[in-house]
């Protein structure tokens, strides 16, 4: 009978900058709207700063990310660069390092210099870069994928609390926001952990935990202004 793993290593990468896009379009926008709404503002100007926000976030977002990704890519690149030149210049060494790396693992002396003499026969780099490394093609960096996922995750994130502030009246406003955009943030901890094979309750409570802080705090901020004002 065969057995199928399903493994979810491989969505780390796009998993992270969608949960963190999505996260944070809803947390941004609701505590926008919640310190807004709290001064005073009416529904007009709570939704100008809420629409403000969600491109401002979008744009912040994605150039963070690609940003923040390249150099780690920037970084991959340089030590399998300096790696590349290391196995021109003495495969020997590069040999006992990879044989070395074996033996830690548990393999005896003459098994793991043999499995290093052949994985570097089939590919020295690879197997450099992701024994020696730590450099594999499923965890590597992609800063385009990690931008348009956290721009878009952000941007549908921060539309939720938006399309509630334009679906209530004003004087609801204010708990409607808080509490649908808490039960977004719990759908999303749910989702994503789903997604990566994690604790759902724990990662709702999570994030809905520190969601609610962020609100709470901008909220308070928002209602000393407009009593100041």
């Amino acid at each position: 009978m065969r057995h199928v793993e399903t493994h979810r290593t491989h969505r780390i990468g796009w998993l992270r900058a969608a949960v963190l896009g999505a996260n944070d379009g809803i947390v941004s926008t609701a505590s926008l709207v919640l310190g807004v709404a709290a001064s005073g503002a009416g529904t007009k100007n709570i939704l100008i700063a809420g629409v403000a926000g969600l491109v401002a976030g979008a744009m912040s977002m994605a150039a963070g990310e690609y940003v923040s990704v390249s150099s780690q890519s920037d970084t991959e690149n340089a030590d399998l660069e300096r790696e590349r030149n290391e196995l021109a210049e003495d495969p020997k060494h590069e040999h006992e390092e990879l044989t070395a790396i074996y033996v830690g693992r548990g393999l005896d002396a003459v098994l793991a210099s043999e499995v290093a003499t052949q994985l570097m026969k089939h590919d020295a780099l690879g197997a450099h870069a992701r024994d020696e490394l730590g450099i594999s093609e499923i965890l590597a960096a992609r800063p385009v994928q990690a931008a348009f996922a956290s721009a878009g995750t952000f941007s549908v994130g921060a539309a939720l609390p938006l399309l509630v502030v334009l679906l209530v009246p004003t004087a609801a406003l204010f708990w409607s926001v808080s509490l649908s955009s808490l039960l977004f943030l719990a759908l999303l901890g749910s989702l994503g952990a789903r997604a990566g094979g994690a604790s759902m309750l724990t990662a709702a409570i999570r994030v809905t935990f520190w969601g609610a802080l962020a609100m709470a705090l901008t909220a308070g901020v928002g209602a000393l202004f407009g009593a100041a004002g």
